[in-house]
């Protein structure tokens, strides 16, 4: 029972870190005691790996200048190295419990401490027996070993808590960037869908104004028409009452022939050809199809004073030989033709004070008409595109189109920031062509509607007479 107690009282006073009786037992600020060398090489170990200090039991914080003696623990474990065990306990403790001799003896086989007379049982009989003071420095070695594996283990541990702890912290932060830079994404796509949809509407009530008004005027019309005819045959039904004289007398205005008698019929708008809304088809722009294959680009420039690069990617304006009038044309088709389907790419025109982009009839590209005026770029001449023009300290960006109250129609653009890159979307059989400032998100610059496409379409690239490069981007780059 002594002994027990004994064993419990010990375990209270024992070191955490060297599992021996307390030597100059230090409390922390957390109420754990520690062997003063041992507390301070453990502080001094974490200071230079983690650079601040924890409890080695309960990984409270402590301040190393906290530490403070701790009196009533060395009392009890000076008092318990005096003790001694009354003769009774301590037969029963180092003393064989079969034979009742003193151990004094180990069995290497069995790894177990033996007496005199086990050793020649026939239990061990033939093994590999020592004094124990020859095996103790040996396994105190190991122990040792044993004890500062497990210790640089605990370490080891530690510092992977603390990885996964910065690891979690680095997935979250990141994940969270993402979703943030997801939602900025998808909100400038928002953007663009909602100016359109206002686009449209505004169109759609713009349209509604129009035939309105000409329904109102159509409706005044007949109103009036109306008015004529009742006031004609009120006057005819009163004759008709009167005598046959007077009726035979009175004749009616020779001005009135039978079409003033007949109602016009009020003007409508025929339904079959009003232009019907189509939705963004945002899966068909993302599978595009790149229709400038690059060996072919240029066939159709015959001006030696644009040249294309080796990889057919960039074409300039080098000026080379004078104009000869109806020679040279400024533009260059891209190949193959289009005639049907959804296509998209893009043109770096980042360092341009002059160009021309958009759609072409190669039949008009080839007439020896074309002067490289506005006039010429309109589509009644096969002419689809948007240009930039400088004029000494002024830019202007035009689109080129067709009214019939004004002839031609060149069309200022309003265009906050200057694109650096230009989005061509062409849907062939929307007879829609629009263009993106792919440098402001992808606003929306200008688009063609019900277009009358020929058969083939080529995309067309005027460089002007600029001489820095315009350059031709897939959507993948």
């Amino acid at each position: 029972m002594a002994s027990a107690i004994l064993g419990n009282v010990k375990e209270e006073v024992t070191c955490p870190i060297c599992l021996d009786l307390l030597t100059k037992p230090l409390s922390i600020d957390c109420g754990h005691s520690f062997c003063q060398a041992c507390i301070t090489s453990n502080y001094e170990s974490m200071m230079s790996q983690k650079g601040e200090s924890s409890c080695p039991v309960c990984r409270i914080s402590y301040e190393f200048e906290n530490l403070r003696p701790n009196r009533h623990v060395a009392n009890i474990v000076e008092r318990l190295r005096g003790v001694k065990l009354n003769p009774e306990e301590e037969q029963k403790m180092y003393h064989c419990a079969r034979h009742g001799e003193k151990l004094l003896l180990f069995c290497k086989e069995d790894k177990q401490v033996i007496c005199w007379l086990c050793e020649r049982s026939q239990e061990h009989r033939g093994h590999s027996t020592f004094l124990l003071k020859e095996v103790v420095k040996e396994y105190q070695e190991k122990f040792e070993e044993m004890l500062q594996n497990l210790k640089r283990s605990r370490e080891e541990a530690e510092e992977w808590k603390v990885d996964i702890q910065t690891e979690r912290t680095f997935w979250k932060n990141k994940i969270q960037s993402e979703v943030e830079n997801v939602q900025i994404e998808f909100g400038k796509l928002r953007d663009i869908l909602q100016s359109e949809e206002e686009q449209e509407i505004q169109n759609l009530k713009n349209e509604e104004e129009v035939i309105m008004n000409s329904l109102t005027e159509s409706e005044s019309e007949l109103i009036q028409q109306s008015q004529v005819v009742k006031d004609f045959i009120s006057d005819l039904e009163h004759r008709l009452e009167g005598s046959t004289v007077e009726m035979l007398q009175v004749r009616l205005s020779a001005s009135l022939g039978p079409e003033d008698l007949m109602l016009r019929k009020p003007k409508t708008f025929p339904k079959e050809q009003r232009r019907v809304f189509r939705a963004p088809d945002l899966k068909g722009m993302l599978q595009v199809s790149q229709m400038v294959a690059g060996d072919r680009w240029g066939r159709c420039c015959n001006n030696p004073n644009i040249v294309i690069s080796e990889d057919q990617r960039q074409l300039r304006y080098v000026p080379q030989y004078w104009r000869k009038r109806g020679n040279y044309h400024e533009g260059v088709l891209g190949y193959p033709p289009i005639t049907s389907g959804k296509h998209y790419w893009m043109v770096d025109v980042s360092r341009k004070e002059a160009w021309y982009l958009g759609l072409c009839d190669r039949s008009y590209f080839q007439s020896s008409n074309f002067q490289g005026r506005s006039k010429n770029y309109q589509p009644r001449c096969g002419y689809w595109v948007i240009g930039l023009h400088t004029f000494e300290y002024n830019v202007e960006y035009n689109a080129f189109g067709e009214d019939a109250a004004r002839d031609p129609l060149t069309l200022v653009l309003s265009v906050t920031v200057p694109p650096q890159r230009i989005g061509v979307f062409l849907d062939y059989e929307a007879r829609e062509l629009s263009f993106y400032n792919v440098t402001n998100h992808g606003f929306l610059i200008y688009k063609f509607s019900r277009c009358s496409f020929p058969k083939e379409v080529f995309p067309y690239f005027n460089p002007g007479t600029c001489p820095e490069p315009m350059t031709l981007h897939w959507p993948s780059s």
